[in-house]
């Protein structure tokens, strides 16, 4: 067995994959509407977008009674300001709270918080 792909809900799987696509530089593996699949270019597990009509966006920090974050993508970077700064260009916001120094927590257009970190 091997992991091929970790799947984000979007209510526009197309439109999200777009953003992840423009941040990471990857490949489309495979794209139909509603359904695709990103691959590094050095192989490995990819990520995919799935169209979910029912999708309930995240919150983040965790409040009792809200839809909590469930996974989230940890993305490793040369340089936080920069990347960050792409990151904001694209479609994601900065999350009011950061709870560590070279850590960056985004939310992607859909809301689906992934950090931006640099390996110290």
């Amino acid at each position: 067995m091997r992991l091929s792909a970790t799947v984000l809900e979007s209510p526009d799987a197309n439109a999200l994959a777009a953003f992840y696509l423009a941040l990471l530089g990857w490949q489309v593996r495979e794209e139909e509407p509603g359904w695709v699949m990103l691959a590094p270019p050095g192989g490995g597990a990819g990520l995919s977008f799935s169209t979910d009509p029912q999708y309930v966006r995240p919150t983040w920090p965790a409040r009792p009674g809200a839809q909590q974050m469930m996974a989230h993508l940890d993305i490793e970077v040369d340089d936080l300001d920069e990347t960050s700064a792409r990151a904001v260009e694209l479609g994601a916001t900065v999350a009011g709270f950061q709870p560590q120094q070279h850590v960056r927590v985004h939310f992607d257009p859909d809301g689906h918080p992934f950090c931006l970190f640099v390996n110290t």
